[in-house]
């Protein structure tokens, strides 16, 4: 009778879980489906498209899609001046081509990953620093500031849009392209080095602290053993960081829609997609597929570090 009921209660959570991950990746499924099919297919309820289409991802990515189309003026213009040299008509060609129906992927690709990126390794660089020194150091405030840290989650990122956008106005920042990415690194900073100090925090407490003592004992100073010794054992938590912190800037819209308004090839991702909708591409296979394309780098990077997803590193590292 206890083996039965042990049975039904491993079943019963068994299906519990597989529940839960269906209902989460049933969207994922749903805009692949929809990305993978042509347009008489579309009401077509079944999840496996009739035949398999490609087109919407070769045309996003501009795989075999061939010259862009000139203007037609500009031909005609070309075409009626028989002096110009080769030259000029390369150049006037170069600048006048038709690009409207061409989605420049890979450059709201590139800017979303150098952005993300940068954003995320100085959120854990600075988090690692802090949350040390909240768990280890003893100095005068230390709980007020611990506790003032996460004070920014009581607002809004709509409350905070238009002081911040006064804010870097008036310093100059957004006058050019290097300082509007930098006005947006540091409101990343500032919207994910909270939860990233309150994380680190809460794992370097659970580090024995006689392992740092054995390593002072043989001479480390304080950088050495953040280094040597808090790093490599807090690497799970660290990444995890890394990741939540990537996530957060690679999906970012509000702020970036603002501040990079005037820089068209600054955009990122999430403003490509939303453009998407009002461009010539504006049909369901290819806002699927370029919506499928944008979560594919989040995938690579948990399926890439999931390894390090794990504690328990500091188990056993000293005998108490």
């Amino acid at each position: 009778m206890v083996k039965n009921k042990s049975f039904l209660n491993r079943a019963g959570f068994f299906l519990l879980v597989m529940a839960i991950v269906l209902f989460s990746i049933f969207p994922f499924i749903q805009m692949l489906s929809t990305s993978l099919k042509y347009q008489w297919d579309w009401g077509n309820p079944s999840l496996i498209p009739t035949q398999i289409n490609l087109e919407a991802y070769k045309e996003l990515l501009n795989i075999g899609q061939g010259e862009v189309e000139l203007h037609e003026s500009v031909q005609n213009l070309i075409d009626e001046t028989p002096d110009i040299t080769k030259a000029q008509k390369k150049a006037i060609i170069a600048k006048f081509r038709d690009t409207s129906s061409v989605f420049p992927f890979f450059r709201y690709f590139g800017n979303s990953l150098i952005l993300a990126t940068i954003a995320a390794l100085l959120s854990v660089s600075i988090a690692i620093l802090g949350a040390y020194s909240f768990s280890r150091m003893q100095y005068k405030g230390r709980s007020t500031i611990q506790r003032g840290v996460l004070f920014v989650y009581m607002f809004g990122g709509m409350l905070l849009l238009i002081p911040l956008y006064k804010m870097f106005v008036s310093l100059g920042f957004l006058s050019t392209k290097t300082g509007t990415f930098t006005s947006l690194i540091v409101i990343y900073l500032v919207q994910t080095l909270p939860v990233s100090l309150y994380m680190l925090g809460n794992y370097f407490r659970t580090i024995s602290f006689s392992i740092e003592e054995a390593a002072m004992i043989e001479g480390a100073g304080r950088f050495e053993t953040i280094w040597k010794i808090i790093v490599p054992l807090s690497a799970s938590a660290i990444v995890t960081v890394f990741v939540y912190s990537f996530m957060i800037a690679w999906n970012e819209y509000l702020y970036a829609s603002v501040f990079l308004r005037g820089f068209e090839r600054l955009h990122t991702l999430p403003i490509g997609l939303q453009t998407l909708y009002y461009s010539k591409n504006a049909i369901w296979d290819r806002i699927m597929a370029a919506s499928m394309l944008t979560a594919v780098p989040v995938i690579v990077l948990f399926m890439s570090i999931q390894k390090n997803l794990a504690g328990g590193m500091s188990a056993g590292g000293v005998k108490e």
